[in-house]
């Protein structure tokens, strides 16, 4: 009887060791929908095929000697797709959201669900495009705030153009300064439809106050691309000016971002 019960311990040991160095060693995903989400139906090897795997090697090696200069958006793109789809052919679908959106800018900053209805594109790539909007508009916001607007212009005129050039539909901002002209805070205010966006004087000058604001320029984008102001433009921008007057708050500009390029009321005497 013990020696059945010792060959059985042994046995119940041997399989334990096994089962757990099992486990143990089992490979993890590099993200947990990846293989499901942007899968194209196929099953997917194990190991990437050694012309995927130079051509992520080359790709990788030329970002690093050259920069972005050193290749076209597409690749660009391929690299960030990297990371989202860790055993395919990436290139045909860099080329297919290009396609698709029309250049980088546009494929980063297009929203989710145009994302998730282009074939290949999962959450996994959602993520990485909006971690690369993210940043990027991190960076320009980093230029600007708390920085004297005029000794900047151009810093704020690039953040502006980051944030709000490629949105489909109109969003309206406030870039609130103090009495030096540095700017103390950037808040959206209002978001609308392609050629609307609603905005109430009152809720303006409101937190203008509230921040201790002694300036005012207003911001907002025309998805057309075509920044000429509306007869509502016009009209709701003189009534913000007249209310923060009243009040001792300036309004310094109004800025209307197209696709590739902004209008200053400012600078084309609408002020």
């Amino acid at each position: 009887m013990k020696a059945v019960n010792l060959s059985f311990t042994k046995g119940m040991e041997a399989w334990r060791m096994t089962s757990t160095r099992a486990f143990s060693e089992s490979p993890f995903p590099l993200f947990a929908a990846s293989d499901s989400d942007e899968a194209l139906g196929n099953a997917l090897p194990e190991r990437l095929p050694s012309y995927i795997a130079d051509h992520r090697k080359r790709l990788r090696a030329r970002f690093l000697e050259g920069g972005a200069a050193a290749m076209p958006d597409y690749e660009l793109l391929e690299l960030i797709l990297f990371r989202a789809i860790p055993r395919q052919d990436v290139k045909p679908l860099a080329r297919l959201l290009m396609d698709t959106f029309g250049d980088f800018n546009r494929v980063v900053t297009a929203p989710t669900p145009r994302l998730l209805a282009v074939k290949g594109v999962g959450e996994a790539v959602v993520l990485e495009l909006k971690i690369i909007e993210a940043a990027s508009q991190r960076l320009m916001r980093a230029r600007v705030m708390h920085r004297p607007v005029l000794s900047s212009w151009d810093a704020l005129l690039d953040y502006c153009h980051t944030t709000m050039a490629h949105l489909e539909a109109e969003q309206f901002r406030i870039l609130f300064l103090d009495r030096k002209n540095v700017l103390i805070a950037d808040e959206p205010q209002a978001r609308g439809t392609v050629d609307h966006v609603p905005v109430y004087p009152r809720e303006v000058v409101k937190r203008a106050l509230e921040l201790n604001a002694s300036a005012l320029i207003l911001v907002h984008n025309h998805p057309s691309g075509d920044p000429t102001p509306s007869d509502a433009d016009i009209a709701v921008t003189h009534q913000i000016k007249e209310a923060a007057s009243i009040l001792g708050v300036a309004l310094h500009d109004h800025l209307i971002i197209g696709k590739d390029r902004e209008l200053s009321f400012r600078a084309q005497g609408y002020l």
